[in-house]
């Protein structure tokens, strides 16, 4: 069924190959042979005859050639197209879709100049091959300058009028609330300024949804533009990140316990030169909270006197408590940085670290606490073997 269908289509296409070419042949045989109008005297219909004769004949020789060329030419074209689309198929695979809207964006934008420009050569005999050239040239630097540009387009866009203002978009109940950020007031309960680790992370979705977490959280545009970089990255293990992050912002604006505001504010604005900076001079203006599982910027914004909110002090603090002299079951699957030391996990991810364990990589042991280490990176627990458990 499938070779049939493509049978038939390569047919049809040698069909129109040879008339497109078989027309150009007649305009062409129409600019090159002498056209002479009917003859009015004795002298001149004596010849008429042959030279209408030698007209047609090279007319008839113009088409038949050209649609030849045509269908001669027609399985090269279908390779060609063949070959295009598995290109276009390969490398839409791995953009994204900002950048397939740009490219779409910049196609279209190519394509109008391209007819204004073709306007004046619409006279001219050739006129609608320069169309088709000029199209096919400016409709390919149109994306391919917009899709690489993209940025700095979306840029000239987004500021406008507003330059020396800040706009607060709310996504929640229709609102939009335009002021200066230097004159917010102060919110209560203070709003959360989430981080892009805490949204790639994810599980801040998972506690919204419990309903522990209220009031207003605040996405800045530069934290947005930084998670949209991610997602294009062309290191796939990045792009799945960033893309998962867009999909948890998403969901967040969905929650109808949460009010998510994109505060549309640059780190120029901020007068600084870093996201994590710009989060800590946003935070003191606004006197919010960080959200955040970024173990240096908790302590940068802790030094400044800033409240940050600490998903992994969160998820520390409901892990199951472990007391010295308790014992506990795990495997031991490498080395420790200390000697004679081995390393295990425990089923909620904690670090057990075991003395004397080095001996006992890829056996399962039995332990007994001896400490804990509690920080805002995570918990390690100490401990040493009590025995080895036999399968």
């Amino acid at each position: 069924m499938a070779d049939g269908f493509g049978n038939v289509l390569r047919r049809v296409c040698r069909i129109l190959m040879m008339i497109f070419f078989g027309i150009a042949g007649y305009q062409l045989a129409s600019l090159f042979v002498p056209y002479i109008p009917a003859p009015v005297s004795e002298s001149v219909r004596a010849w008429f005859p042959a030279w209408l004769a030698k007209q047609v004949f090279y007319t008839f020789a113009c088409v038949g050639i050209f649609a030849l060329i045509g269908w001669a030419i027609t399985p090269l074209l279908l390779k060609g197209l063949g070959f295009i689309g598995a290109l276009l198929e390969y490398h839409l695979k791995t953009l994204s879709w900002q950048d397939i809207s740009s490219a779409t964006l910049g196609l279209i934008v190519g394509l109008l100049i391209a007819n204004l420009i073709a306007v004046p050569f619409s006279d001219l005999p050739v006129g609608n091959y320069i169309a088709i050239v000029l199209n096919i040239v400016l409709g390919y630097l149109g994306a391919r300058i917009f899709w690489k540009r993209q940025q700095d387009i979306r840029g000239v866009f987004n500021l406008g009028a507003l330059k020396e203002r800040l706009a607060t978009r709310k996504t929640k109940k229709g609102r939009a609330i335009h002021e200066d950020i230097e004159g917010e007031e102060d919110l209560c309960p203070p709003r959360k300024i989430l981080d892009t680790s805490v949204i790639i992370d994810g599980r801040i979705l998972d506690i919204a949804r419990t309903g522990f977490m209220e009031g207003v959280l605040v996405l800045p545009r530069f934290v947005l533009l930084e998670l949209q970089a991610v997602a294009d990255s062309t290191d796939p293990a990045r792009r799945t990140r960033g893309r998962r992050g867009l999909d948890v912002v998403n969901e967040l604006q969905k929650l109808s316990s949460l009010d998510v505001e994109i505060m549309e504010v640059t780190l120029k604005q901020l007068k600084v030169e870093t996201v994590d900076s710009g989060l800590v001079a946003l935070a003191q203006q606004i006197g919010g909270e960080i959200l955040t599982t970024d173990y240096n910027l908790n302590k940068i914004a802790q030094i400044q006197g800033i409240t940050v909110l600490n998903v992994n002090d969160l998820a520390n603090a409901m892990k199951p408590m472990l007391l010295p002299g308790e014992s506990i079951i795990v495997d031991v699957i490498r080395e420790g940085k200390e000697p004679h030391q081995g390393v295990g996990y425990l089923d909620d991810g904690t670090m057990l670290v075991v003395e004397d364990g080095e001996n006992y990589i890829g056996k399962r042991v039995e332990v007994v606490v001896t400490s804990m280490l509690q920080t805002s990176a995570g918990r390690m627990v100490f401990g040493r073997i009590r025995r080895e458990v036999r399968p």
